[in-house]
């Protein structure tokens, strides 16, 4: 995750990187890295899943006065080099969102994300080319005037961010990006696992509708 703080003050970006309680050397590997990065910070944590990891830095980073957001996931699935695509764009949009027409992960994961998109138009009834892109450039209002709608504990918080730019008209443009196969980790979703995460995604989508219905 990257973030801008500062900007016009002179003091530039900070690369977060959260580490949320790997079995493998990565901890070690980016404390190695960070004597010679100073503009790198570390979070060690306990797992508590992606969801909630992602809900952790993105309010680490407004806490910390970001100005823009962007997150990737570190997997290796993105490119880093687009990021500049995104970035050229932060004045004419409040955040810019990955679109993934093309996925390098299989069949399997891109019936997954057509269901899910699916879900999100019957049940919020917006239509949008790709809800769960982890590449996305986001302005500190945007971000967070909707993060804290979203439970600490949500399983899709990038779900549902896209969601609510969409539910509600923000400015949001949606960019065509590479994704690749996986490059490293392990990956432990499974159909079992990616069942159970869709019927629970389901039930925390319909909470969130009402809470949309009242505000309404």
């Amino acid at each position: 995750m990257q973030f801008e703080r500062g900007w016009g003050g002179g003091i530039g970006s900070r690369l977060l990187i959260i580490n949320d309680g790997s079995t493998d050397r990565t901890l070690e590997i980016l404390e190695k890295c960070k004597l010679n990065r100073p503009l790198l910070e570390i979070i060690d944590k306990a797992n508590s899943g992606h969801g909630a990891t992602l809900i952790h830095g993105y309010k680490y980073a407004l806490e910390h006065g970001a100005e823009y957001i962007f997150q990737t996931d570190s997997d290796g699935q993105t490119l880093p080099e687009e990021f500049w695509k995104f970035w050229q764009l932060r004045d004419e949009y409040d955040a810019i969102l990955g679109n993934r027409s093309v996925r390098g992960d299989g069949e399997s994961r891109k019936f997954v994300e057509n269901t899910l998109r699916f879900i999100l138009r019957i049940i919020f009834g917006v239509k949008v080319p790709d809800a769960n892109a982890p590449f996305r450039l986001m302005s500190r209002a945007i971000l967070g005037k909707y993060l804290a709608k979203i439970p600490e504990n949500f399983n899709l918080p990038n779900v549902m961010l896209t969601t609510y730019f969409a539910y509600f008209s923000e400015n949001v443009k949606f960019l065509e990006i590479t994704f690749r196969p996986r490059q490293g980790g392990k990956n432990f979703i499974n159909v079992r696992r990616i069942v159970k995460i869709g019927l629970r995604a389901v039930r925390d989508f319909l909470i969130l509708r009402r809470e949309l219905k009242r505000d309404d």
